[in-house]
């Protein structure tokens, strides 16, 4: 079995794949400071309600955004399941950067882009709600063609919160009405609704400069939310970048 590790800046992700299967898939908060002890223990808790075993992990490989924590993992994989990861580069991954940098995508985007290009006809907008909300453009050609970054929900609700002292820290939710009746109502209001509005702007802008037809898929925690009240959104696929993982391990462990 594979173990793919997606370290993102919120969180990282932990999924079991037997060949291109999702068996199961975990959650935690990242932190630079875990010890390879700390992830062991949770994955202990896990694997022993999902019936996983350590000794089914034959392979590991991770795309990390968040360099400080690649140490923790790769201590954690050697000494617990007994397998050096793979981290992910950008020349394992067989996508062109038709962009000004290529040197500057990060590891994740283009994981994206790659199963972007196994799995769906393109060209393909995808959007991903992270830390930030990006945008990333795969051309008909199967090229990753640029895109769009912006800040991310959690990251603007915390920066409200941070910055006026009398506003709350709030959960991302649709609000019942658009007119909030009193100040957690009005905050889910103008995060939730400003960034249906961002999305639906951004996409209109990027189509304009495609031109033709492109599927837009949404992928990322807060995904299944926003696509309810964005009729340009195609489809919702929360596992993307584990497939990417899953690919990419499969041509390169």
């Amino acid at each position: 079995m594979l173990l793919a590790i997606d370290i993102g800046n919120t969180n990282t992700v932990f999924a079991v794949y037997d060949k291109d299967v999702l068996v199961e898939s975990w959650r935690l908060r990242s932190d630079a400071r875990h010890s390879a002890d700390e992830y062991a223990a949770f994955l202990n808790q896990l694997f022993d309600v999902s019936g996983v075993k350590w000794k089914s992990i034959h392979k590991v490989i991770v795309s990390s955004v968040v360099p400080d924590a690649n140490f923790g993992i790769r201590r954690f994989c050697e000494k617990y399941i007994g397998v050096s990861p793979v981290f992910v580069t950008k020349d394992m991954v067989s996508i062109a950067a038709v962009i000004d940098r290529p040197e500057d995508i990060g590891a994740d985007r283009l994981v994206n882009a790659a199963a972007v290009k196994a799995h769906y006809n393109t060209p393909v907008i995808v959007i991903d709600f992270g830390t930030a909300t990006t945008f990333d453009v795969v051309d008909l050609d199967g090229n990753y063609a640029g895109g769009v970054i912006a800040p991310g929900v959690n990251l603007s609700m915390a920066a409200l919160h941070q910055a006026a002292s009398k506003l709350p820290q709030i959960s991302v939710e649709k609000p019942e009405s658009a007119i909030g009746k009193n100040t957690v109502s009005a905050m889910q209001s103008g995060v939730y609704w400003g960034y249906v509005g961002l999305i639906d702007r951004i996409l209109s802008e990027i189509r304009a400069e495609i031109g033709g037809d492109v599927t837009v898929i949404a992928t990322g925690g807060l995904a299944p939310l926003f696509a309810k009240d964005n009729a340009a959104i195609d489809i919702v696929d929360e596992n993307l970048t584990l497939k990417g993982l899953c690919l990419i391990a499969a041509q390169h462990t």
